[in-house]
């Protein structure tokens, strides 16, 4: 990825006098329009043939940026955004239905906790592949669902990422301090990086740099100096924690608390995971509890350069994090819609199972959900832990369920090694 060019800084009063009175319509539209989409320094002159033009574009366009910036309270940092009006429109949309109810029943046999599991587990991949990791969808999902020891590195990313995040569900209500940060870092990097003494703490050198993914020695990102992250740190933490002050909508401050990982930088490795663990655990803490159905890393990954362009843009330009915030919020939207559909889809095999009761009354809906998934992918294998895994039940009522489903002729038992599963009665 070529790296963008970095704005030049406005300078002189008087330089902007004479750019008003020296500007034609055509030019004042231009940075209207292209304010509206908020575009980077780089794109303006990617769109003007006339670089003389593109210049005044571009100053008029931070003119009319000035006079609307939000600062945010993080006294370290300087950072600002431009209030878009799309903004507003994705946030209200998201406290509807994040923060809300969208008609899932959750005493239909754990179906809700079900729905966790799968999104958490999507997440968990789309994450560690954002950061390497190098395995299909299918072979991850089948390893954390039945329980399986992690066999590679990729593999075991991902298996940390989901404990991760499981955990982090569980401790939604812990305030953020270095001990929780260092406690979500050592988590989601145990057993990956090239030293292990890097688990677990905070970064004590300066040699770390951000490079480009294709092309290490392009320089993307220098972090600040090691001995600037304690107090960094401690800022970071009651950040997280006080919403007194000028206020910031919750998502868009999960928003910066994610940025601010990334810039800050402040473990050797596992940054990145780290900071998308920290957005889930704000927005979940802040009674978001929809976040726990939705793989926003997964949009993410569909569109990895707008994530390192967003991270960039927002730095080359003064610490704008419009970028990073319009970005982010597109993600979200598309996870949602993601988890929407999803939902829908599971809601109508819900009913598919509730038809094959008809036919089987005497066994319960989650084991009339098996039936439906055997019937539904006949060469699909099913263990026990598998069961326990997926609709978070205990040994023996997983193992009563297969049995039950043996009886009815629904599934056959075989045995594979010192283990049994289960195959399509028919098999």
């Amino acid at each position: 990825m070529k790296l963008p060019k970095k704005p030049p800084e406005i300078k002189k009063e008087d330089d902007i006098v004479h750019l008003l009175k020296d500007t034609n319509r055509d030019i004042f539209e231009k940075a209207i329009e292209y304010n509206r989409k908020y575009l980077y320094y780089s794109e303006v002159f990617h769109r003007c043939k006339n670089k003389k033009e593109a210049s005044k574009i571009w100053l008029l366009m931070k003119i009319f940026r000035m006079a609307k910036y939000e600062n945010i309270d993080f006294k370290p940092i300087r950072m600002k955004y431009y209030p878009l009006s799309d903004f507003n429109a994705k946030l209200h949309k998201f406290d509807k239905f994040l923060a809300g109810n969208i008609g899932i029943d959750a005493k239909s046999m754990g179906m809700s906790q079900r729905y966790i599991i799968s999104s958490l587990m999507e997440e968990a991949i789309a994450s560690s592949i954002l950061e390497g990791a190098s395995t299909t969808r299918k072979i991850a999902k089948d390893m954390l669902r039945s329980g399986r020891k992690p066999r590679t590195k990729s593999e075991m990313m991902i298996t940390n990422n989901y404990e991760t995040l499981r955990y982090i569900v569980e401790n939604k209500n812990r305030k953020m301090s270095p001990e929780f940060l260092l406690e979500l870092q050592r988590m989601i990097t145990r057993g990956t990086l090239e030293k292990s003494d890097d688990e677990g703490r905070f970064r004590t050198r300066d040699d770390i740099i951000v490079g480009d993914r294709i092309d290490p020695e392009i320089i993307a990102h220098i972090p600040p100096k090691h001995k600037e992250l304690p107090k960094l740190i401690d800022a970071f933490c009651d950040f997280a924690n006080n919403d007194a002050g000028r206020f910031l909508h919750p998502v868009l401050k999960g928003i910066v608390l994610h940025f601010l990982i990334g810039y800050m930088h402040p473990f050797n490795d596992g940054n990145g995971r780290t900071a998308r663990s920290v957005f889930y655990w704000y927005l979940i803490s802040r009674g978001y509890w929809l976040f726990e159905y939705m793989a926003v890393s997964r949009a993410i990954v569909r569109s990895r350069k707008k994530y390192d362009l967003a991270f960039l843009y927002t730095e080359y330009d003064n610490m704008d994090l419009t970028y990073f915030f319009k970005y982010n919020l597109e993600c979200i939207d598309r996870a949602l819609e993601d988890m929407l559909a999803y939902i829908k889809r599971k809601q109508a095999e819900q009913q598919d199972a509730k038809t094959i009761l008809q036919k089987y009354p005497e066994i319960n809906l989650r084991q009339a959900m098996i039936a439906e998934e055997f019937m539904k992918n006949p060469d699909k294998i099913f263990t026990i832990k598998e069961i326990m895994e997926t609709f978070k039940v205990a040994y023996e009522t997983a193992r009563k369920d297969m049995m039950e489903l043996e009886k009815r002729g629904i599934a056959k038992k075989k045995k594979a090694g010192k283990a049994f599963i289960f195959v399509h009665g028919g098999k």
